[in-house]
């Protein structure tokens, strides 16, 4: 078994999947909330794909986290590195429970499992295969500095390749102050970084 390693950030703990954890998965992939990863899914296709998530770690060496809230531990969503068969580059990918939605979890998260990706394994380019439709998800890669790359291959031809920032680029850059600026508001929504007006 591949020992999955545990990230954290100021709100979170990004932990391996696991049986507990699987209950909230079934409910959202079960749920509209899926329409664009591949669901609604019966509960037969729910058990595989989370099977799947957890055997991804064992096969590729990387693969999603549950994300937990650091100060109760329960669940919110999933985000992590995702290279099932027949895709084209290793992808970049989340969710977050319908009823979590909106509260930067996964901005959060994804800025996290990014600088892991590209500072611990090595990654030299990421990618995240979006639904043209997911405008939420689009928003979110693009406020991650994620661009729409036309000349990659996609998944089936009907979704968008977006691309991040390559790592040296990414490295204290103003994407990268960004994101943690509006972390920082999502966590005090009172936060006024210096130089800003405070009315």
């Amino acid at each position: 078994m591949t020992a999955i390693p545990e990230l954290t950030t100021r709100r979170l703990v990004l932990r391996g999947p696991e049986a507990a954890d699987y209950p909230d998965f079934k409910a959202t992939f079960s749920s509209y909330r899926s329409r664009f990863m591949g669901g609604p899914l019966n509960a037969y296709e729910a058990w595989m794909l989370y099977a799947a998530e957890i055997g991804h770690w064992d096969i590729r060496g990387f693969g999603m986290w549950m994300i937990h809230l650091a100060d109760t531990g329960e669940t919110v969503g999933m985000a992590g590195g995702w290279f099932p068969a027949k895709w084209p580059e290793r992808e970049l990918a989340w969710i977050i429970w319908p009823d979590r939605a909106g509260k930067g979890y996964a901005l959060e998260a994804m800025h996290r499992v990014r600088r892991y990706v590209y500072e611990v394994l090595g990654w030299e380019t990421a990618v995240s295969y979006i639904d043209p439709k997911n405008l939420d998800s689009i928003r979110l890669a693009e406020r991650l500095g994620a661009k729409k790359d036309h000349e990659a291959a996609t998944v089936d031809g009907t979704d968008a390749c977006y691309r991040h920032p390559l790592p040296e680029k990414l490295a204290g850059s103003q994407i990268a102050h960004g994101i943690e600026m509006e972390i920082a508001n999502y966590i005090d929504p009172l936060f006024k970084p210096k130089g800003f007006a405070i009315d």
